[in-house]
């Protein structure tokens, strides 16, 4: 079996310590790591996009984590961030992961659970690039002015393509594979996120907005993706756009 080949990591932690410990394991994984203790340098290598994996300090000198994770997502970089913090609160992890953090992890934290979370990521990132397996239905998948296409993991509405963020491309996906059935906030956690993320169902109500404001004609009266109330969300089927078009 070919050994997975080694990636390029930016490490931005302050504390020299964590940073040692992280970049001695992460290295001795075959990983080559840039480390920075500063948040404006972590800022300006991160932007270059030559990385496989972020891992980011939410509290830096300079520049901090979620400004940083903001930056890189507003300029359509779409690098892995692992964020790591001595922060607990819900509304710390809630907010990473709505500026597009990947995952999160709190300190104090073993090694062996960091080195778990890296593998995962770069698992995901792999099953992303390889694309459907050949018995997956590849065809695009149109309703309307709206089409997936699967293959390409490319998105059109309206005739224009839609610059999707990786979490709002595979929620629009599972809709889209599954028109009419309701999700519930939790489930959709489990698909999109995984099961690490459960009891964060604000996430999910900021993405939905979020894919609403980009492929809804008029996002506060949606076409596609619809609210069920008391459950979650689900996808409009073509019978019913077929009645709102006539």
């Amino acid at each position: 079996m070919t050994p997975p080949a080694p990636k390029h990591i930016l490490l931005v932690e302050d504390d020299p310590d964590i940073a040692d410990l992280l970049e001695l394991h992460l290295t001795d994984e075959g990983h080559e790591v840039d480390a920075v203790d500063d948040g404006d340098e972590g800022l300006k290598r991160a932007l270059a996009c030559s990385y496989d994996l972020i891992v980011l300090d939410i509290m830096l000198p300079g520049t901090d984590g979620f400004d940083i994770c903001r930056r890189l997502r507003q300029e359509k970089c779409h690098t892995p961030i692992l964020m790591v913090t001595a922060k607990t609160e819900e509304v710390d992890k809630v907010l990473g992961l709505e500026l597009g953090a990947d995952d999160y992890i709190t300190k104090p934290f073993s090694i062996r659970e960091v080195l778990a979370r890296v593998k995962a990521i770069f698992r995901r990132v792999e099953v992303d690039q390889e694309g459907p397996s050949p018995s997956d239905d590849e065809s695009p998948i149109e309703f309307g002015r709206l089409v997936v296409e699967p293959t390409k993991r490319k998105v059109t509405a309206e005739g224009d393509t839609v610059d999707l963020t990786s979490k709002e491309y595979e929620l629009l996906l599972l809709f889209a594979q599954n028109p009419g059935r309701a999700y519930s906030r939790q489930e959709l956690l489990d698909e999109v996120w995984g099961y690490q993320y459960s009891g964060y169902s604000h996430t999910v109500n900021t993405h939905i907005n979020r894919l609403r404001n980009k492929i809804e004609p008029d996002p506060s009266s949606p076409r596609y993706v619809k609210t069920v109330w008391g459950v979650g969300y689900r996808f409009a089927e073509r019978e019913e756009l077929a009645e709102q078009d006539s």
